[in-house]
């Protein structure tokens, strides 16, 4: 049987940073692995890494590969300098094969105002070679720059990931799986996806009208011509999947339903609504990374609407779905959120960073279902946390009940072992303003939190 592992869901940007700024790979990360080994979490769960648009939203990123610039340390420049122009040279010799059309998205989307690539010059907007290359002998300072921000975050990340794991710490990493329109990804490679001549999208992503939402949700993706991409063996995704590997530990592919169908829109419907479901190739895919990844450590993000066809795709490789307790507590049979449904193979979530914080969510339930949620979860976990020295009441009940459960892994937000409300909520879906923004702060409570969740760890078996 595998060990039981609990850990915590925090993305590098909520880290503290001084004057206002977002978490950067500096000092306060490693500090977070010290605060993570004291408390006896062995799990960092992270959003995307890449560079998101303006919105600030990593699930919509202008590159699938390249990291996140904003994560670079005040002082990156010293850092490259102690590195050396000689590892650089390296790094430049046998570069990530991304890089180079990276690079040159980047800088000419700087040169056209941070505009779509559908809207530059056509010679341009194209990827014409000729270009292209006039183009970078006319820039090729600022692309030295871009070229010089990525081997320094590979630098960092590297040192950062052997640091966690000499710790008994895994990062956990998330996949979008479909990518931004405006991405260095789809301007590169415009065959990988179903566009147009002019390369604009013929169909685009979303999900179909449900409980939630009358005319669905309109994502604005494009779609992967999964034909072209079957007929080199998914060489794409093979290398999508290659690099996160050397990131991280354990990957968690958001929409993992994408990979046995995907709904499909006319990219000239406004909403979702008329849309189809389109068969996706992942039974093929799937057997194809088995191939170069034998332990491909997935994990399935199968939250919402899910068909026996997408359990039977999740199963077949034995990979581990999730559940999220917030969802478990509506009075029906078989809810798999339940705390009473939890299967082993999986990984609990108190809330995910689409929920609002565990206390946000209790405080806006009714009285009545407060009452019934209470009598529930003080049953099962309320010895241990007077035990543990915790807080009664809310979030360390469902906290202590999620570490309770048989699932193998359990990932609980940093909020919830804050205890904080609806205003330290990371993002809320279908929305645009005010996301991806909360960071906290450390306390001088940090290293008794530590010490108490290590004993309610050890109560539950997950040390």
């Amino acid at each position: 049987m595998n060990k039981r592992q609990a850990g915590v869901l925090l993305h590098p940007s909520s880290l503290p940073n001084a004057d206002g700024k977002p978490g950067q790979l500096n000092e306060q990360a490693w500090l977070f692995l010290d605060w993570m080994a004291r408390a006896g979490l062995t799990i960092w769960q992270m959003l995307p890494l890449t560079q998101p648009h303006e919105d600030l939203s990593p699930y919509q990123a202008v590159s699938a590969f390249a990291l996140n610039p904003a994560l670079l340390p005040d002082n990156w420049l010293i850092q490259f300098e102690q590195f050396g122009e000689r590892s650089f040279a390296d790094y430049l010799t046998h570069p990530p094969h991304w890089l180079e059309d990276y690079v040159l998205f980047m800088v000419i989307r700087d040169h056209q105002n941070k505009t779509s690539w559908r809207d530059w010059p056509h010679e341009l907007k194209m990827h014409e070679k000729e270009a292209l290359q006039r183009f970078a002998v006319r820039h090729q300072h600022e692309l030295l720059v871009f070229k010089r921000q990525q081997f320094v975050l590979f630098k960092i990340w590297q040192q950062f990931k052997m640091d966690a794991n000499q710790k008994g710490i895994q990062l956990f990493g998330d996949m979008p799986i479909f990518v931004a329109f405006d991405s260095a990804d789809v301007w590169a490679n415009p065959d990988q996806f179903k566009l147009d001549e002019e390369h604009n999208p013929t169909v685009v992503t979303g999900v179909p009208p449900d409980y939630f939402s009358e005319i669905g949700q309109r994502w604005g993706n494009p779609h992967y011509n999964w034909d072209v991409m079957q007929l080199d063996g998914f060489n794409w995704w093979h290398k999508r999947i290659a690099q996160a590997l050397t990131e991280f530990d354990l990957l968690r592919i958001d929409h993992f339903r994408g990979l046995e169908a995907a709904w499909e829109i006319k990219v000239t419907e406004e909403t979702a609504i008329n849309g189809q479901w389109v068969k996706a190739p992942g039974l093929a895919l799937l057997n194809s990374l088995k191939s170069e990844f034998p332990n491909l450590p997935i994990i399935a993000e199968d939250l919402g609407s899910i068909t026996s066809e997408v359990v039977a795709l999740k199963e077949r490789y034995g990979l581990p779905g999730m559940s999220v307790l917030q969802f478990g507590f509506n009075g029906l049979p078989d809810n798999p959120h339940s705390l009473y449904e939890q299967v082993e193979n999986s990984v609990t979530y108190t809330g995910t960073h689409d929920n609002d914080t565990t206390l946000g969510w209790f405080q806006s339930l009714d009285e009545g279902t407060k009452n019934w949620i209470l009598e529930q979860l003080q049953f099962m976990a309320a010895e241990q946390i007077q035990q543990a020295h915790l807080p009664g009441g809310m979030p360390w009940l469902l906290i202590a009940a999620a570490f309770n459960t048989v699932a193998q892994r359990v990932i609980v937000p940093m909020q919830d072992f804050l205890m904080l409300d609806s205003g330290s909520r990371m993002n809320v879906p279908g929305t645009a303003e005010g996301n991806w923004r909360w960071q906290f702060d450390w306390s001088s409570e940090s290293a008794v939190l530590a010490d108490n969740l290590r004993v309610l760890l050890q109560q539950t078996d997950r040390l």
